[in-house]
């Protein structure tokens, strides 16, 4: 329970996304890594998540030799391990790593709730150690990243909280309160530069640094995180990460933890909840059905669909033994973006009668001229 499996279509839906947000972090200076599904005990004892979830986490894995590993929990770690591989300057900050990866953690049975919570999800996490002086211009960048990433997927409607300790119990966290009032005026004063409406909740901060979470609300209102920002001056502290400043001297960076999704399991449910499947034509998992009238047209209809899969245009041929209407309403319902209809009179002119979902008719046109168009079409989506 609460490890989800991904059937064909949403895998493809997930996939989009994926490379929808590797070719922004490319763009905003990113490094791909990737780390292991299980790590070391002492590696989270150092972090501070087994002292903190340890207890109600899956249990450990013991070795012959009387190791113990855990499944991992969060991906910070493993990218702290990552930045100590080698000496770093100051002249090198800020470095960026960007991993989708998957972290194991037990929700109770009683919390578990389809997609938007489970024990095992996928997390667009990157980490940013920079130095001090570069916190806010980078957590900025970070704002205009989730921006960017609820814009283009239709999200209109969000809430950016800013999530603090609460005052009144401080035990629940680490580090020094020096640090945590000053991540938490860099985290507001960098919200505030951007413009954004936030509110404010007390208790909802990470145990390690306070965090911006972007709040989406689903069919029935309830509200979900899903873009999470965190600013961290305690994991390098833990894992003494350091870094050679203009002087020559050994400083601390700090670290900035971030999530554009959040988790690719509670994105794509909120996202479909909030489109109701009615997806960008670059995002559909499937864009176009060719519709042969009968299934003397099946083979111009296999032919019309490999050429089209030559330029990356995903779809299927409706083979059924089926009415053209009926087909048609199946893919309407199916939320296809483009229905092609090939008959006598499209086989004979090597064309094709497009319709677009909810348009109706769009025209006759031979494939060359319908890559145009979907490209142009899709463009405006993406």
């Amino acid at each position: 329970m609460g490890l989800p499996l991904w059937l064909p279509k949403g895998t493809l839906l997930r996939e989009r996304l994926e490379n929808f947000l590797r070719k922004a972090q490319v763009k905003a200076g990113y490094d791909p890594v990737i780390t292991p599904h299980i790590g070391h005990k002492n590696l989270y004892v150092t972090s501070g998540h087994y002292a903190k979830y340890g207890e109600d986490s899956f249990q450990p894995i013991k070795t012959p030799g009387d190791e113990e590993y855990l499944l991992k929990p969060m991906n910070c770690p493993h990218h702290c391990e990552i930045y100590k591989t080698r000496p770093r300057s100051y002249k090198e900050l800020p470095i960026r790593f960007a991993e989708f990866g998957t972290v194991y953690r037990y929700e109770q049975h009683g919390e578990l709730h389809g997609l938007t919570r489970v024990r095992g999800f996928t997390q667009d996490d990157a980490h940013i150690f920079c130095r001090p002086d570069q916190v806010k211009e980078e957590f900025i960048k970070v704002i205009d990243l989730v921006i960017y990433v609820f814009e283009s997927l239709g999200f209109k409607e969000y809430t950016a909280q800013v999530s603090l300790r609460d005052p009144a119990n401080k035990t629940k966290y680490i580090g020094d309160d020096e640090l945590w009032d000053k991540a938490e005026r860099e985290i507001q004063e960098a919200a505030d530069e951007k413009g954004l409406e936030t509110v404010v909740e007390l208790g909802e901060a990470a145990f390690y640094g306070p965090k911006l979470d972007f709040m989406v609300r689903d069919a029935i209102g309830r509200k979900w995180q899903l873009g999470t920002i965190q600013v961290d001056y305690q994991l390098p502290q833990r894992f003494e990460l350091e870094y050679i400043g203009a002087d020559n001297q050994k400083h601390r960076p700090v670290m900035i933890h971030r999530a554009p999704f959040g988790s690719m399991e509670r994105f794509v449910a909120i996202l479909i909840e909030n489109s109701g499947g009615n997806f960008p034509i670059w995002l559909a998992p499937e864009q176009i059905a060719v519709l042969p009238i009968s299934e003397k047209y099946h083979d111009y209809a296999e032919q019309v669909f490999n050429d089209l899969q030559t330029h990356d245009i995903r779809g299927f041929v409706d083979r059924r033994d089926e009415k053209i209407g009926r087909k048609i309403r199946d893919a309407e319902v199916g939320k296809i973006p483009f229905m092609l209809i090939v008959g006598e009179k499209e086989a004979e002119s090597k064309t094709l009668s497009v319709r677009k979902k909810g348009e109706g008719d769009v025209g006759s046109m031979d494939t060359n001229s319908f890559v145009e168009y979907f490209n142009k079409e899709a463009s405006t989506t993406n």
